[in-house]
């Protein structure tokens, strides 16, 4: 599963890339998407596949799977993993299209698959029916599939339950089994571990108050959302979206529940009793302490589910679109994706049973896994909108000034909104 450079943590987004991705769309308008590099090609062929981890465990499985690849297709002089810095990758990546230069395969984070889908920089692949209909959407239009969903990690909250015995609180599974795991809860626990111990109570993993889309694993339980269904009209100053980031700044500033802005605490290192982020980054746990994963808190409207979500596409302007699609048919398939669902969880029904999973997250209890595949099958994958890089930045700018300690969040909302009208409006 993704680590440190998970789809979940990759956020900063370029206004520059995104413009040279429309730039790129627009050329593909005007020419014939792949037209002159999609057929069979001429002397052996060399595909490059852009991605932003260079775990050395991930690059060894690519690779390896590449090689394999290779076995039957001796046309395929080379396969090469192209790392790019994860906190330019889309703007390398796009401007890459944009210049002529772009690979033939590349990894996608959710947040960009607007983005890319709408302006034709993919070219359509083979779908497949094992594959979650649900997992497909965000990469789907006019009924063709545009990306494989190559990794669903589903979020939710990692417990040191050493801290909270320490603080005498309960643990979230014995308030699952009374009903009782809620949001109000955490800003209880939270509060209560503050002051007994001086440790972080919760940690919203990576949010670092910038990254504002993944409060969305807030808000989700006010049946909150930033924006219309159709993407036209901001919902920022709507009563649930007031209610879940009321809580939000009470949980902060009155309860003392989560580290103020300007400071950290790593879960991982044993700073926090709880924190919010995705299965994948089960990777970082030690023995340091005794842990737990569960659901994400239940909010005002229920329980609900939240999912990070990266695609692999291939470039429609890249020069080999046949072969690069038949890589990715092979890269995808059952027994691969069974062999990548180590580190990126698959979105297969297949696969989702804890005997297929516990093979590959042996440190993962069947009940922990329970909450994976529900998260997989269940939750939902945050709003996705075009003009990504102007909305984030918009709204990180127009929420400056909630983190502080007077502040009124429906007034700071309704700045939201006003920022936001433009960017929706393009």
């Amino acid at each position: 599963m993704s680590r440190k450079n998970s789809p979940a943590h990759f956020r900063k987004l370029r206004g520059t890339g995104l413009a040279a991705l429309a730039t790129a769309g627009l050329m593909l308008v005007t020419a014939c998407s792949g037209s002159s590099n999609g057929g069979s090609a001429d002397g052996p062929v060399t595909l490059r596949m852009t991605i932003w981890s260079g775990n050395a465990e991930h690059l060894k499985l690519l690779n390896s799977i590449a090689a394999d690849y290779r076995k039957t297709h001796p046309e395929v002089q080379s396969i090469k993993f192209d790392v790019l810095p994860s906190d330019n990758y889309i703007t390398t990546l796009t401007t890459q299209i944009a210049g002529g230069k772009a690979p033939d395969l590349a990894w996608i984070q959710q947040d960009s698959a607007s983005d890319f889908v709408a302006s034709g920089a993919l070219a359509p692949i083979n779908d497949d029916s094992d594959v979650l209909p649900s997992a497909k959407k965000l990469w789907q239009k006019d009924g063709k599939l545009y990306a494989y969903p190559f990794s669903t990690s589903p979020f939710g909250v990692f417990v040191n339950t050493d801290l909270l015995k320490k603080a005498d609180q309960p643990t979230p599974e014995e308030l699952i089994k009374q009903g009782k795991w809620t949001w109000d809860e955490v800003a209880r626990i939270g509060s209560a571990v503050n002051a007994k111990t001086g440790k972080a109570g919760m940690v919203i993993r990576d949010f670092e108050y910038k990254q504002w889309p993944l409060l969305v694993t807030v808000w989700d339980g006010w049946g909150a959302q930033p924006w219309s269904a159709d993407g036209k009209t901001c919902t920022f100053d709507q009563p649930a979206m007031t209610g879940a980031m009321t809580y939000l700044h009470d949980a902060i500033f009155k309860d003392k529940a989560l580290p103020v802005p300007g400071t950290t605490a790593d879960f991982f290192a044993g700073d926090a009793a709880m924190t919010v982020t995705q299965i994948s980054r089960s990777s970082l746990l030690s023995d340091k302490f005794t842990w737990d994963f569960v659901p994400l808190p239940a909010g005002v409207n229920g329980s609900y589910g939240v999912i990070g979500q990266a695609g692999l596409g291939v470039l429609a302007r890249g020069k080999h679109v046949k072969e690069a699609t038949d890589f990715l048919t092979f890269l995808s398939d059952k027994e691969n994706s069974a062999k990548l669902g180590r580190y990126f969880p698959q979105a297969r029904t297949s696969q989702l049973t804890v005997g297929t999973l516990t093979a590959s997250n042996p440190q993962l209890t069947p009940k922990q896994l329970d909450v994976v595949i529900d998260g997989i099958e269940n939750g939902q994958i945050s709003p996705s909108h075009t003009n990504t890089a102007e909305i984030v930045e918009a709204v990180r700018s127009a929420l400056d000034p909630l983190w502080k300690t007077d502040a009124n969040v429906q007034q700071v909302l309704k700045g939201v909104c006003t920022a936001l009208k433009p960017q929706l409006e393009k």
